[in-house]
């Protein structure tokens, strides 16, 4: 085999991890209280594929002959944020969680942020993205002051109307942040959010970009990349590696246009990872706690699996997966910290293989090294030859 596809359902987690009280979630289950919210789930796909065949996933009727391989995975890394899940899913192990600040920046930051941008700051706490227009938006288009916010993930989030400050201007601000809050003040993450419309009317674009910090060891991305393999991403896996061991990328508008991205790199002729992020379900409907809305998506997505199945080549193999849970049916907007699933495809693979509980995301990094023969990071188990004929 020589093509790998990483295809990652954002935020879609399939069950609480033993630990997930020590992070505040009790009970937490993203894909399950979805499918428990409706007598009409329709994911005949990811059925197919073996979803419901996973330990523990009693929520979802079993294929009787799954297509699929499958399993499941526990995070070891302290976190369940995006950068975490990522970059263990790399094979990258994370022990000191990103810091994060909720009761909002210390005053010395946000002074500094103010002086090297010439703007003062509006909100500086954390919130919704959606919530924080209604309430600041309005003030936001009558001062030119950005809002800044962060959230219960190590991030420092800067929204702007597009047509008050240009996104120029806006990426400007963003990497004079992110230039700000390395070290003992260090984020994650600092992401542009620009908007548009008036108010009442407020509606985020897709010009998002996300600032992240380098990853602090080589991941399985720069592995491929050192032996001369193509590592393509798409939506923001670029961002999340801030470009380390990618050699080609796209950002993408939603979940719909991630899809069509990815079919788009499928069709070229290469050898090496694809690695794809779907944003929406995390973004628009797990932050917002918007159960219908989370599972249209999911539904939308699992409609359009018979053509990326359809496009693959003989020598590929594709797993989805996620990187964290984020239940809308939990209290509160934080991702919550659950078991991901592991859905593998492709003519090599044995139909039916229950891959069972994984101890690390890093299992895929090491499996992905397997296939194509190249180095492998210190972390993970290489479930290669339980899955290929």
């Amino acid at each position: 085999m020589n093509r790998v596809i990483l295809f990652v359902l954002d935020s879609v987690g399939i069950g609480a991890l033993p630990d997930s009280e020590k992070f505040g979630d009790i009970g937490v289950n993203t894909l399950g209280n979805i499918a428990k919210s409706t007598d009409d789930f329709k994911i005949p796909n990811l059925r197919k594929l073996g979803i419901g065949n996973i330990d523990g996933v009693d929520y979802i009727e079993a294929a009787p002959s799954p297509i699929g391989a499958y399993g499941r995975s526990l995070e070891a890394s302290n976190g369940k944020d995006t950068t975490t899940g990522h970059w263990e899913i790399a094979g990258l192990y994370i022990e000191q969680p990103f810091k994060t600040y909720p009761d909002g920046f210390p005053k010395y930051i946000i002074d500094e942020f103010e002086a090297k941008t010439g703007r003062k700051v509006l909100c500086n706490k954390p919130a919704s993205g959606t919530v924080v227009l209604d309430e600041l938006g309005e003030e936001h288009m009558k001062t030119g002051n950005p809002i800044v916010y962060t959230s219960a993930d190590s991030v420092f989030q800067i929204a702007a109307h597009e047509d008050v400050i240009p996104l120029d201007e806006l990426y400007r601000m963003c990497q004079i942040a992110r230039d700000m809050l390395m070290g003992d003040d260090q984020v994650a993450r600092v992401i542009a959010r620009p908007f548009i419309g008036e108010p009442g009317n407020f509606q985020r674009t897709s010009n998002r970009r996300d600032y992240s910090i380098k990853p602090f060891q080589k991941t399985v991305l720069d592995y491929a990349k050192e032996a001369g393999l193509k590592v393509k991403a798409v939506g923001k896996i670029v961002d999340i590696y801030d470009g380390e061991g990618i050699t080609d990328d796209v950002h993408t508008k939603d979940n719909m246009d991630g899809v069509d991205q990815t079919l788009n790199y499928m069709k070229a002729d290469f050898e090496g990872i694809l690695f794809t992020n779907l944003v929406d379900f995390d973004a628009k409907f797990g932050h917002r706690r918007d159960v219908a809305g989370y599972r249209n998506a999911i539904e939308e997505v699992d409609a359009r699996l018979p053509e990326l199945m359809g496009a693959m080549k003989a020598n590929d193999l594709m797993i989805i997966l996620a990187d964290h849970g984020n239940d809308p049916a939990y209290k509160g907007t934080d991702h919550t910290r659950e078991y991901i699933p592991l859905l593998i495809f492709g003519e090599q693979v044995k139909a039916g293989t229950n891959i069972g509980t994984r101890k690390t995301f890093a299992d895929v990094a090491a499996t992905v090294s397997d296939i194509l023969g190249i180095s492998s990071t210190p972390y993970g188990t290489s479930f290669k030859n339980e899955i290929l004929k």
